[in-house]
């Protein structure tokens, strides 16, 4: 009784798919997903900060052209 079956799951599922719909739970999926890679990008890049941080050196570089990724 403490938890749910598999019946009940996809019930909950299933009045998931009724009130949102499909495509609109896709949008929702990809944003998510989106989100969480930014977050892993973000916590790679701080890693790298702080890694540089640590060690005292300075990371010098120019700017030569900027593309949008």
């Amino acid at each position: 009784m403490g938890s749910f079956s598999i019946w009940h799951w996809l019930i909950v599922l299933l009045i998931v798919v009724l009130i949102f719909g499909t495509k609109k739970l896709k949008n929702i999926g990809g944003d998510v997903g989106g989100a969480v890679n930014e977050f892993k990008k973000a916590m790679k890049d701080e890693q790298v900060t702080d890694a540089a941080e640590k060690t005292g050196t300075t990371i010098e570089g120019e700017v030569t052209s900027k593309t949008k990724q």
